[in-house]
């Protein structure tokens, strides 16, 4: 059936199997828990200068020039900690891009937090089925920390959102990067492929989830699936659906390490971001804006000291 999807060309390749879970393996993630980031060049470091507004920050990461753009609201100071929302753009696509569908920029402004849109190499991110065979998890931790150095982010408020290829990351950085998330928001994006079917692949640190599923994407099943079996593992209980209006069905849930999970499930979105502020990937008639949803979601989730 025709979704957004369409619209970004090469992206069905990556997904196609994702709504039957087909073994996948050349997108497959390493877990690199265990490895050294080895220490980015100062020279780039000293053009990082924190201020309000966008920052392009170059870096070089493992041999590979890397790219990220920071937003700061109009009244940041690096003396107050600020949350921060890494946000991760669909396949094939770019920082700005995400900038664009999410609306995130403006609500940045409005709620004093940092927005990180870090690009991804050759227009994608090594998620859990699709795309590359770059660490991501490696370079994601570095730019985190360098936020949380340079532009004093408040660790214990950092979250991560993305749509589609972006979305599928954001559960790989929820599982592969204990002790930094507290909460993650995938917007058409699935905790899918062939790490997530396997039982060990779970948050080992509390880590809520607020997502959103459309009915007419065509990988709505395993999506449903994915989010399903997070709960399972994680033992969470999910509530009775409420009935908001576009027959949208919202669930909750508490899970046994103490980390909430909401599900809206929007049976007449395709493979979009609900609300939305501009771009094809974006749905203003959704009935439900999910950047709106998602930042009451992430104030509201702070991460547990150890």
């Amino acid at each position: 059936m025709p979704t957004r999807r369409a619209t970004l060309p090469r992206s069905a390749l990556c997904l196609a199997g994702a709504a039957l879970l087909l073994p996948l393996t050349a997108c497959g993630s390493g877990g690199d828990e265990g490895t050294t980031d080895p220490k980015p060049p100062e020279k780039h470091a000293a053009a990082e200068t924190p201020r309000p507004g966008d920052q392009k920050v170059t870096l070089s990461w493992k041999g590979e020039k890397r790219v990220y753009t920071v937003h700061a609201p109009p009244g940041y100071a690096r003396s107050e900690k600020l949350p921060l929302v890494i946000a991760l753009h669909p396949y094939p696509a770019d920082g700005e891009t995400m900038a664009t569908i999410s609306g995130l920029n403006a609500k940045a402004d409005k709620e004093n937090f940092l927005v990180a849109y870090p690009d991804g190499l050759n227009s994608g991110f090594n998620a859990l089925i699709c795309c590359g065979t770059e660490d991501d998890i490696g370079f994601v931790r570095t730019l985190t920390k360098r936020l949380t150095g340079t532009w004093n982010a408040d660790p214990a408020r950092v979250y991560a959102t993305g749509i589609s290829n972006g979305g599928d990351m954001s559960y790989k950085l929820a599982v592969e990067l204990p002790g930094t998330f507290a909460a993650i928001a995938p917007v058409s994006g699935g905790y899918l492929g062939t790490d997530a079917q396997k039982a060990s692949y779970m948050p080992k640190t509390p880590v809520s989830v607020i997502t959103f599923i459309g009915g007419l994407d065509e990988h709505y099943a395993g999506m449903d699936t994915g989010i399903a079996t997070w709960q399972k593992r994680l033992s969470c209980k999910p509530s009775t659906p409420d009935k908001l209006r576009n027959s949208i069905r919202k669930t909750t849930a508490k899970c046994r390490d103490g980390s909430d999970v909401v599900v809206y499930r929007l049976p007449k979105m395709g493979h979009s971001w609900p609300g939305g502020a501009g771009g094809s990937m974006s749905d203003p008639k959704a009935g439900v804006d999910a950047t709106d949803l998602m930042w009451e979601f992430f104030k509201s989730h702070t991460k547990k000291a150890p």
